[in-house]
């Protein structure tokens, strides 16, 4: 996003408009402080501001200032299109392609308002006026900053917008210990909790609630875990029994293809995760040092995202999933163990 942008933008927000702010399907951390830390900006500028989500997402976001205000179009369905179809200006956060909104897609993209991308992701789809769009960046919570700063209005970050981006970052970089970290990233930081974002319970809030079981279903998934040192990778399954067994409520699985990652001598980590309403196995791909799971994911499973945080899908069963993920790792045993 250049200087020409920015001043465009300061223009068109110099006075009331009707915004409509978007993530993608099954928001995370990320999603959703992005999305309410720019809440809580715009509304200061006086306009009128709406979130709205593909669908739900976990309980431990439910805590962020502005939760009350989010609707989510698969239960407000004609609410949020329309909202849509009469905004002046739609930022789509955290994503870069319409596909990545489900059911959400045509309505945004046969929308008339302007459009403004805000994502760290790589490949985007080119449907933006303006496009702030940075695969260096940690987190988009990260950009929203910049963003904001860009605008020259960090004055008017307060205790909200701070705790909105901090939960972002810190979810995004796995409490800031991924590559994408930066000195910069922390220099954010510092100013997030000197404008009231209280770390401390920010990570409680969001690492420190979990259900009994919750705690079951990992030590499932846990006893599930198989390694193949020839490839330095290790993966996870839960199969639907599995889930229901235990209770599963969305983001139960957040995480746990961490675990898989922590081995020693692991340098690719896989979850597969069978969803049978859904007919599709969804994938968490993570990988260490230089290995790109973003290629491996858009390669073989409908997906991508990061150097070292990917997601997929797959059609096939889940034994069948697995083994395909088994089947194309030896194609990849060289850049693996180079890493």
């Amino acid at each position: 996003m250049n200087e020409q942008d920015i001043t465009s933008i300061k223009q068109l927000l110099s006075n009331q408009k009707k915004i409509v702010i978007v993530p993608h399907k099954n928001p995370d951390g990320d999603a959703i402080g992005s999305t309410l830390g720019l809440y809580h900006y715009l509304i200061k500028g006086n306009h009128l501001v709406n979130v709205l989500v593909p669908n739900d997402y976990p309980t431990f976001l439910k805590w962020i200032p502005g939760n009350d205000v989010i609707l989510k179009h698969d239960s407000q369905t004609k609410v949020c299109d329309a909202l849509i179809e009469n905004a002046d200006i739609i930022f789509t956060l955290d994503f870069n392609a319409f596909h990545r909104t489900g059911n959400m897609e045509t309505v945004l993209a046969n929308s008339n308002a302007l459009k403004i991308m805000i994502d760290h992701h790589q490949a985007p789809d080119d449907y933006a006026t303006y496009m702030f769009s940075d695969v260096s960046m940690s987190s988009t919570c990260e950009m929203i900053y910049n963003f904001i700063d860009m605008l020259g209005d960090t004055d008017l970050i307060d205790s909200n917008i701070a705790t909105c981006l901090y939960v972002g970052i810190m979810t995004d970089t796995g409490s800031f210990r991924f590559l994408s970290t930066t000195s910069k990233t922390h220099r954010i930081i510092a100013q997030l909790i000197e404008k009231g974002a209280n770390n401390t319970n920010i990570h409680n809030n969001v690492y420190d609630t979990n259900s009994y079981e919750r705690l079951q279903l990992l030590g499932c998934a846990l006893s599930n875990l198989k390694v193949i040192p020839e490839s330095r990778a290790a993966y996870i399954t839960l199969s639907q029994e599995e889930l229901n067994k235990y209770n599963y409520k969305k983001g139960d699985t957040e995480g746990v293809v961490n675990y898989a990652l922590s081995l020693n001598n692991t340098v690719l980590a896989a979850i597969f995760i069978e969803d049978k309403q859904e007919g599709i196995v969804k994938i968490s791909l993570r990988s260490k040092g230089h290995f790109s799971v973003n290629e491996l994911s858009r390669a073989h499973f409908n997906g991508g995202g990061h150097t070292n945080a990917a997601g997929g899908k797959s059609y096939l069963s889940l034994e069948d999933t697995v083994a395909k993920f088994i089947s194309i790792l030896p194609s990849y045993n060289k850049a693996l163990n180079n890493e």
